[in-house]
């Protein structure tokens, strides 16, 4: 089997889990006999892909004269933002929108349709538009490659999943990975609400990493229930021996938080749990690893609670940058609001620290050695938080258990279930 792929982006140029998701699940599909044609935006060359091909949409040139594209060319609706929109986030909004229902052969000379457009591969001000021209350059890989089906992950690269089903005919398979419910809540962006649930529909199948997920597939964009499928996310190995015995040249345990500091993820949360803990114990530093739109706020209000001291900022944090945070960590939290699935607490578990995760996540519905709280319950966070670094017995039990739980969550295994969902959609052509 033969599967054309689109993504946004691949390590190790990842913003958060949707790259490590798409390469984990890549490299299983692989082993399992199935080959990838995966496309990114932008290819920087120092990626490294494992038994499948690469393709950059920068290295591709149009054929503007090609008349099957050019009739889905003309369907295309072209976006113009006026702020930075990146993926999982929310509260940006749009500040223009410009849709041209027909695109006249006259115009293909202009920059907007030159043969060959350069993705930047990032998530700017200009990423409507290349969202737009990602799916031109699909219609363009789609009617020249051989291929059995379409995999498109999260609503980035859903145009071009559906482009390249339009030229091709080839059964859809989309990839809810996050949803504008978890970025926003309700106050949802209404253009990429519509582009999500376009991909869904459009999708002969959908795979979501969560139960959770599934649910608001089902409940908020009105999908038939019986073309959706639970995958859960699953964690790479780790053998970074370097890592052990590690110093943290503070004497007091480390408590961290390793995430975007945004809506979604909980950080005021977990703020106002580390206060509470300050107020039992002093000894104890707080870590707030990652960067996004709530970092000034947390700062003042960690400056209002008078905990400068215990409380430290290191901006985001690159692969290897996270793996030395675990090392050092004696407790991770995930408080977060609402999160499709979570891949960083599998993570810190594979480097053998005990976790505090949300209830509203997607990644409690696998683990069972995990201390799981509601995010708003500040009080059982910092309880949680407190228990652990002062009952010896109850860390080494959750860091033990932990890790042999984590080991067995193998990517190879999301695979072998994403190729089940892969069969499906081939049979129902039959």
């Amino acid at each position: 089997m033969r599967v054309l792929m689109f993504g946004w982006e691949f390590p190790p140029h990842i913003t958060g889990g949707l790259g490590t998701a798409c390469f984990g699940l890549t490299k299983g599909l692989v082993k399992l006999g199935t080959e990838v044609i995966f496309v990114v935006p932008k290819a920087y060359g120092d990626e490294s892909p494992e038994g499948f091909r690469l393709v950059s949409a920068s290295d591709i040139t149009l054929d503007i004269l090609d008349h099957a594209q050019q009739e889905f060319w003309n369907k295309i609706k072209y976006m113009e933002i006026g702020s930075n929109l990146i993926p999982y986030l929310g509260e940006e909004e749009f500040e223009k929108l410009v849709e041209e229902e027909e695109l006249q052969k006259t115009e293909t000379t202009s920059s907007v349709f030159s043969k060959r457009f350069s993705f930047s591969g990032k998530y700017g001000k200009n990423l409507m538009q290349e969202v737009s021209r990602y799916a031109l350059v699909a219609s363009s890989i789609a009617s020249k490659l051989e291929y059995d089906l379409i995999h498109a992950h999260d609503w980035l690269t859903y145009p071009a999943g559906i482009a390249a089903k339009h030229i091709s005919g080839k059964p859809l398979i989309i990839h809810v990975h996050a949803t504008e419910f978890d970025r926003s809540g309700e106050h949802v962006n209404q253009t990429v609400y519509d582009i999500e649930r376009s991909g869904m529909e459009a999708a002969d199948e959908v795979i979501t990493v969560s139960n959770l997920t599934r649910q608001i597939v089902i409940e908020k964009y009105g999908i038939d229930p019986s073309k959706v499928y639970t995958v859960h996310n699953a964690v790479e190995p780790a053998d970074r021996p370097e890592l052990e015995g590690i110093q943290k040249h503070v004497k007091e345990k480390v408590v961290t938080f390793l995430g975007r500091v945004t809506y979604q993820k909980g950080p005021d949360y977990f703020v106002e749990a580390a206060h509470k803990v300050l107020k039992r114990d002093r000894n104890v530093r707080f870590v707030m690893a990652g960067s996004g739109d709530l970092l000034n706020r947390m700062v003042r209000r960690i400056a209002k609670l008078k905990m400068g001291t215990r409380f430290h900022f290191t901006g985001f944090l690159t692969g290897a940058e996270v793996d030395t945070m675990f090392a050092m960590s004696d407790v991770y939290v995930m408080p977060s609001v609402s999160e499709p699935f979570g891949i960083s607490p599998l993570e810190a578990m594979r480097s053998n620290v005990p976790v505090v995760i949300s209830k509203q996540s997607g990644v409690s519905e696998v683990l069972r050695h995990a201390i799981k709280i509601d995010f708003w319950d500040i009080d059982a966070m910092a309880d949680a938080i407190y228990g652990i670094l002062h009952y010896k017995g109850l860390q080494k039990m959750f860091a033990h258990y932990g890790k042999g739980e984590v080991d067995n969550l193998k990517w190879e295994n999301a695979s072998f279930n994403v190729l089940g969902v892969y069969k499906v959609a081939l049979a129902r052509r039959q």
